[in-house]
C-alpha cells in the first residue's frame, strides 16, 4: 500500500533542506533538489520501518494490526 506524505522543501543559500510535515524528526539536507527528494524518501522509509518495529516489539505478544484512515 504506497502512502502520500507532505515534503516540506526550501533552498537556504547552497543547500536544500526538506522535512516530513506528518513524521517529526524525518529531515535532511542536500546539495540538490533532486538529491534532498531521495534523501527524504530513504529517510522516511526508514523512519517508518524503525517506528513499526518499535511499536511490535513494545505490544510484545497477543496484538493485531488494524488500518486508520483519517
Amino acid at each position: 500500500m504506497a502512502n502520500t506524505f507532505t515534503a516540506v522543501i526550501k533552498r537556504e543559500g547552497k543547500w536544500w533542506i526538506g522535512w516530513i510535515e506528518e513524521v517529526p524528526g524525518v529531515n535532511c539536507q542536500e546539495k540538490t533538489h533532486k538529491e534532498l527528494q531521495r534523501s527524504l524518501k530513504q529517510t522516511l522509509k526508514e523512519a517508518l520501518e524503525f517506528n513499526r518495529k518499535e511499536a511490535i516489539k513494545a505490544a510484545s505478544s497477543d496484538y493485531s494490526e488494524e488500518p486508520l484512515t483519517v
